[in-house]
């Protein structure tokens, strides 16, 4: 598949979300992404606002969902959301369970392997039980304990060992997300390293230098 560029919505309230969603899309971003602390904080209100917002763009929702896979894809899918996350470690009757809302509703479903044991085994796994895209993923708090983790430890194996589109995140500089189509993901997320500030989730208040740092990612992996 051609790259895409997805923007990760990790804010905790609508409007923050909607502004930064704004300078996204003007930059030239593909997907919007509501990240899972704006799903918290906002539930499937924050993706119905995207969607009013943005009525064309793909909106993602990071349900992280490890049960009740069909309602909350349902939901989600109810809500305007294109694609929906689901976690590899959790049930695979969760994970049929979100794919089959997802057929049902004629949307996405993102198989996250973060935690998982075998990340090699669980992408295989989560592709025959249908999902759509693997997301290789090495956690916030994984990475607050041990700075040295990254996607890149198990990323050119789940590439090598899936038929689907792989996403990488977590860790990851802006100039490294904008490699990794040439990694075998051509499914570029950024979003955390823009907004996290001493751990707290907040957007950056310099908004031109934020439209210019997402404006060169966009041209660097289109030109991938």
């Amino acid at each position: 598949m051609k790259p895409i560029v997805q923007i990760s919505l990790d804010l905790t309230n609508i409007k923050e979300a909607l502004e930064m969603a704004e300078i996204a899309v003007e930059a030239g971003i593909d997907w919007i992404e509501a990240g899972t602390p704006l799903l918290l904080g906002e539930g499937l209100h924050a993706v119905a606002a995207l969607r009013e917002a943005f009525p064309s763009h793909p909106i993602v929702a990071d349900l992280k969902t490890m049960d009740g896979g069909y309602l909350e894809a349902e939901m989600m899918a109810k809500a305007g959301a294109t694609h929906v996350v689901v976690m590899g470690v959790a049930h695979q009757a969760t994970i049929r369970a979100v794919v089959k809302a997802a057929r049902d509703y004629n949307i996405k479903v993102m198989g996250d392997i973060m935690a998982s044991a075998d990340p090699v085994a669980c992408a295989k796994m989560l592709e025959a039980n249908g999902v759509d895209y693997i997301i290789v993923h090495t956690g916030f708090d994984e990475r607050g304990e041990d700075p040295q983790r990254t996607p890149f430890d198990h990323l050119h194996e789940v590439v090598q060992a899936v038929s689907i589109p792989v996403q990488a995140v977590g860790g990851l500089s802006v100039a490294q997300a904008a490699e990794m189509p040439k990694h075998g993901a051509p499914l570029v997320v950024v979003g955390a390293p823009l907004v996290i500030d001493q751990k707290e989730f907040r957007p950056s208040t310099d908004k031109s230098e934020l439209k210019a740092v997402l404006q060169d990612l966009v041209a660097q992996v289109k030109s991938a």
